[in-house]
């Protein structure tokens, strides 16, 4: 008997009758290669897109660098806004390719250019490569912002799901090193507490979680990423934001998330103590929103979640 069908937006009802994909270590192959995450089918942008590769500190000798896949529609104007981007997958899936089908309207949308990270996946590449893999891309932009002609001042990450964490992580990564400051940290029902969906879940929440990115789909990327790592030296917060000690600091943030979102209480917390901590927030929570909702197209809430990340970005971006 489902405990939270009842409160699913109506709109939203088509997505509960998609069938599950489970995600093990035995499907992992095979998932990697649906078009949900692959991209293969989409229309390709009215624009040429490029590639960079940013060398990684510490990288393995056989692939040191990360490639990045920059969207850089046509514009006369000059030092325009940049939105480094994380892809989602739950650490275990995705790729920047995809970000560059579907994020050029937000760039052409917004005269600005994005640059997305193309991070090693886990479980073969756990904690730190993709963070350190988010930081390298993160520098090369900031290093290279005269060559693309956008404004080192007016950098924005942001990232969706398993992205919002990784940009949240970045987030504490740049504040922590005394790298590029940054305008803005935009997460997108971020993905940022290891704990959620497992035994030591601070909340248990009863009415999250039971579509689409579910408790078990949870526990398998945590688990991915985390590898031997263990959780409790200075790094804790770019392993899984939640951890970190102190946010004081960080780059004005805009939070959106579903009601029945796993990530909501997470999300919630995580925005209650930036702005404890002094932090510019803007959240959002979206009643009768699943994970992904903002995806189904034609449907009241992806465009009221569309339309207040328009007027946050241009906040964000000046």
């Amino acid at each position: 008997m489902s405990k939270s069908r009842h409160l699913v937006d109506p709109e939203l009802q088509p997505m509960l009758e998609m069938p599950d994909i489970p995600l093990t270590a035995e499907t992992l192959a095979d998932v990697r290669t649906n078009p949900l995450f692959s991209g293969e089918g989409l229309p390709q942008p009215p624009f040429p897109i490029t590639e960079a590769w940013a060398p990684v500190a510490g990288g393995p000798p056989e692939n040191p660098d990360v490639r990045l896949v920059v969207i850089d529609p046509p514009s006369e104007q000059r030092g325009r806004p940049v939105i480094f981007h994380v892809h989602g997958g739950g650490m275990v899936l995705g790729t920047a390719t995809l970000a560059a089908l579907n994020k050029w309207p937000l760039a052409q949308e917004h005269d600005c250019v994005i640059v997305s990270v193309d991070y090693r996946l886990c479980p073969e590449n756990p904690f730190p490569a993709p963070q350190e893999d988010c930081f390298a891309g993160l520098l090369w932009l900031a290093e290279h912002a005269d060559e693309l002609d956008v404004d080192p001042a007016r950098i924005v990450v942001m990232g969706e799901s398993a992205g919002g964490g990784l940009a949240a992580s970045l987030a504490q990564m740049t504040r922590d090193r005394g790298g590029p400051k940054l305008a803005g940290q935009v997460l997108i029902y971020p993905m940022l507490d290891w704990r959620t969906g497992g035994p030591d879940d601070r909340w248990n929440n009863a009415h999250t979680g039971e579509f689409i990115w579910t408790h078990a789909k949870n526990r398998f990327g945590w688990r991915s990423l985390r590898g031997e790592y263990s959780p409790t030296d200075a790094r804790k917060g770019w392993f899984s934001p939640a951890l970190a000690d102190r946010l004081a600091g960080l780059a004005p943030a805009y939070i959106a998330t579903g009601a029945l979102d796993l990530f909501l209480d997470e999300d919630l917390d995580y925005a209650r103590r930036l702005i404890d901590a002094g932090v510019h927030t803007e959240l959002h929570v979206y009643p009768g929103a699943i994970h992904a909702f903002d995806m189904v197209p034609d449907t009241r809430l992806a465009a009221q979640a569309q339309a207040d990340l328009r007027r946050g970005l241009r906040l964000l971006m000046g």
